[in-house]
């Protein structure tokens, strides 16, 4: 590992779960924990034992989990952290007036000065290499590079996490899109969250994907709205490189079916796709010629449209090859979807469901959630 680098990939579960514990073993002064998932067993009882241990020391503990996300924590597991003087909070307590807004972000921050941004959850699914074993993901390690964005949304996001307040609108968790500088290299914080109609993922990823001539994709849930698809088949028909790599196996089938519904129109332009069939997907990865998308928010309409999300921008050329490297690694467990072919793989009844399952999570679901949303405010 080069150490004077400021970027460190986790392409593992062990290489994930290790660099967290190590790095709440390091912190001296604070840590910050967020979860969509966190469950009980193993690795999430040592990482607490270590947020423990954090606590025990004198540094500020701070825990917040969604609380559908990890819904099957027994009710005293923080018990011990708490007592010793860390926070943990619940972030939307469960309700049917505003089940659908949920935080899926996953992040962590220590000293103010270190983070991990990623797609991994605590759980045991995740705890293997993605190719014989476990859930297969990606996070990045960031030390030397400034943090203070992340601690700020981080902040706002725990002070609000019990979700009572009446107008959503008001939440000073939505930076405006501000238009990226070629020559801007700093990291760059994205966002979404319900009822942004011009939230800065979306508006950011369009401007990049729109300017870049090598595009790659691994995207778990796959369903990106119209503007981002008119963008990617564009870039394909002026013969741009575009590649994406969706789950063959997975831990929703309707999504996957839902995503495979867009596969015909998106072959047609040019544009490869390829299944991830050695374990279920579970990768969020953007790259953009030189520029580098990570963190926790598939290409799909939840992502963008519903949950609480979090990606970092990053324009570094190493880091982009690299990045592209870890697309290469995803391939040979892949299977190609072959245009010609595509159609005649499936049955009328398969062609139905996919149709069913696009119109349930990128209609459906949105209008569902936009309800919830007109009655909070």
């Amino acid at each position: 590992m080069d150490t004077h680098y400021p970027y460190h990939w986790l392409t593992t579960g062990e290489a994930f779960y290790g660099a967290l514990l190590a790095e709440i073993e390091k912190a001296r002064t604070s840590v910050r924990l967020e979860m969509y998932i966190y469950m009980a067993g193993e690795p999430g009882d040592r990482i607490r034992a270590a947020l423990l241990a954090a606590a025990l020391r004198g540094v500020r503990v701070k825990i917040l989990l969604d609380a559908f996300g990890s819904l099957e924590l027994p009710s005293d597991y923080w018990a011990p952290v708490t007592a010793a003087g860390g926070h943990v909070r619940f972030f939307n307590p469960l309700s049917l007036r505003r089940l659908a807004f949920r935080d899926h972000r996953k992040l962590f921050i220590s000293d103010n000065t270190r983070a991990i941004v990623s797609g991994f959850n605590i759980s045991s699914h995740e705890t293997g290499d993605g190719v014989t074993s476990g859930w297969r993901d990606l996070g990045l390690l960031m030390t030397g590079t400034p943090v203070n964005s992340l601690v700020t949304s981080f902040e706002r996001m725990f002070a609000m996490s019990d979700f009572k307040h009446r107008r959503l609108h008001r939440i000073p968790l939505r930076p405006r899109f501000h238009r990226i500088s070629p020559k801007s290299h700093r990291p760059v914080l994205l966002t979404s969250g319900p009822g942004q109609t011009e939230n800065s993922i979306r508006m950011t990823l369009l401007h990049d994907l729109k300017r870049a001539r090598n595009i790659r994709i691994i995207s778990a849930y796959f369903l990106p709205p119209r503007r981002i698809r008119r963008v990617l088949t564009r870039a394909s028909r002026q013969g741009h490189d575009v590649r994406i790599i969706t789950a063959g196996r997975t831990d929703v089938r309707l999504a996957r079916f839902a995503g495979r519904a867009l596969y015909s129109r998106l072959l047609r332009s040019g544009i490869r796709i390829h299944e991830y069939q050695a374990q279920i997907l579970h990768t969020k990865l953007i790259i953009a010629d030189h520029v580098v998308y990570i963190g926790s928010a598939n290409l799909d309409t939840r992502s963008l449209n519903i949950n609480y999300e979090l990606l970092v921008r990053l324009d570094d050329q190493r880091l982009a090859d690299e990045a592209r490297r870890i697309f290469g690694d995803h391939l040979p467990h892949c299977v190609p979807i072959e245009r010609r072919s595509w159609n005649r793989s499936r049955g009328l009844w398969e062609k139905l469901v996919e149709r069913v399952s696009h119109f349930l999570l990128a209609r459906v679901d949105t209008l569902f959630a936009r309800r919830q949303l007109e009655k909070l405010r």
